[in-house]
């Protein structure tokens, strides 16, 4: 009788690896937000998560990286890679609208705006400017590359007609931050219900405004 064929199984400690990184991420993000990057020490990260502070090394090797991918790890939650990839036969409309409801409200969250209060202290004059130069380019400079993919197949595809494509995509994204952002950055939202309609509101009239600008003549 031949011997039934093994399963491939997952080595023993990479599902306790995996909660364990995870752990770290949503305790840096909850310290980050609060304490800004010199005011979080790896220490209450690993605290925070329940591990030791090896098994944070071990995991992002130093604060720099670990605060990277906190930042990467809250935009990829909410705005996928695959969120900008235009299939053929797709609109680019309903495609615009998806992205600006979902960023708007990305950009405008209670976490997202501790996130720019703690990074714009961190920045201050005798500060390091390499914290906000990671938001940066894992926040505003991946969403510009996404967005710019995008318009650019949208122009070949014939849905939208733009001469400037990096000009028209950083216009977009200023349409959807509107005067929302710096709202609730200063606390100036009166009624959080109210608000979220604004946000939506607002997003859907950039991909209107946008279309008009740019939608084939004729």
């Amino acid at each position: 009788m031949n011997a039934s064929p093994k399963m491939k199984t997952q080595g023993p400690g990479r599902p306790k690896d995996m909660e364990k990184r995870a752990a770290i991420l949503d305790a840096a993000k909850a310290l980050f937000t609060q304490g800004g990057f010199a005011g979080t020490s790896m220490d209450a990260v690993a605290a925070s998560a329940g591990v030791s502070k090896l098994t944070v090394y071990s995991h992002f090797g130093d604060k720099d990286n670990l605060f990277r991918e906190v930042i990467r790890a809250h935009v990829q939650e909410r705005l996928p890679d695959d969120l900008f990839d235009f299939s053929p036969g797709a609109d680019i409309r309903a495609t615009l609208d998806n992205i600006a409801s979902r960023y708007a409200q990305m950009e405008t969250n209670i976490e997202s705006v501790g996130t720019f209060r703690a990074i714009l202290s961190d920045c201050q004059a005798g500060g390091n400017p390499r914290f906000g130069r990671l938001v940066w380019e894992e926040g505003p400079v991946r969403m510009h590359k996404l967005m710019s993919r995008l318009v650019s197949d949208a122009v070949e595809r014939g849905q939208l007609e733009v001469s400037d494509i990096s000009r028209a995509t950083t216009q977009f994204l200023a349409l959807l931050k509107g005067d929302l952002l710096i709202r609730r950055l200063f606390g100036c939202e009166d009624c959080a219900v109210q608000f979220a309609e604004e946000v939506k509101t607002n997003a859907l009239a950039a991909v209107e405004m946008f279309m008009r600008a740019y939608a084939p003549r004729g």
